[in-house]
């Protein structure tokens, strides 16, 4: 685009991944590349779809999922523009052709995983609490340590949902469970090319959850736990 090798056309989608995901992840990529700088204004829409050989609905679903990251913003009456490039740390821990799908994980997470914190909070035991504080702490210890802790950080969601008394909820959790611990694996890896701070503000977002497990507070324990996994989701894109 710009007078720039043309973009690599989109394939035909398979059978989990749309044709917009394809479009979003190849305009994501030449963001990445540089080759729409931040700050740029995007072609227009007809110029886009010819160049990916996709209809606009298709291309305004992937510019639509592009401002909900953050990546993109639109200027009424101007066009879009790309607002900022996400980190290439996360884009080298996860290949590009993945991102739409981790993004489509972290928003199944934050329904499922709110209710289940919800119920929780009112049917959680005794036995509950004590071993979800003894994960926490377990994981202050690897966060110490300067260790990944995805196994420990998985384990706290899954008993969140165990505590919740619906084993619905553990069996959701089960049919994406690979896609739950990419997202894991990536955010977590992001966070230890950061400051140490940035983990143990991922740390107190964990406690802020139990916290509101313990006073039994369910709309507490479901606001908690949506800003944790919705937070998860933005640090991806956290340039």
């Amino acid at each position: 685009m710009g007078g720039a090798e043309a973009a690599p056309r989109p394939a035909p989608a398979g059978k989990d991944r749309t044709l917009s995901d394809q479009v979003y992840e190849t305009i994501l990529s030449m963001i990445l590349s540089g080759e729409i700088p931040v700050g740029a204004k995007l072609p227009s829409e007809h110029m886009m779809s010819d160049e990916l050989n996709v209809s606009r609905p298709v291309l305004r679903q992937a510019l639509k999922q592009l401002r909900e990251n953050g990546v993109v913003v639109s200027k009424q009456g101007s066009g879009s523009y790309v607002q900022k490039r996400p980190e290439t740390a996360a884009m080298r821990l996860a290949p590009v052709g993945s991102i739409a799908d981790i993004q489509r994980t972290f928003e199944f997470r934050a329904a499922i995983e709110g209710e289940a914190a919800y119920l929780a909070a009112e049917r959680r035991t005794k036995e509950n609490l004590a071993s979800l504080r003894a994960t926490l702490e377990a994981l202050d210890a690897c966060i110490r340590n300067g260790e990944l802790g995805v196994e420990l950080d998985e384990a706290f969601h899954e008993e969140i949902c165990e505590a919740a008394g619906n084993r619905y909820f553990a069996a959701a959790r089960v049919s994406i469970k690979p896609n739950i611990l990419m997202g894991l694996n990536l955010t977590r890896n992001l966070s230890l090319t950061k400051p140490q701070e940035r983990m143990e503000l991922v740390q107190q977002e964990h406690y802020a959850v139990l916290k509101a497990l313990e006073a039994g507070d369910q709309d507490g324990a479901r606001a908690a736990m949506r800003a944790h996994v919705e937070n998860a989701r933005n640090r991806v894109f956290k340039g």
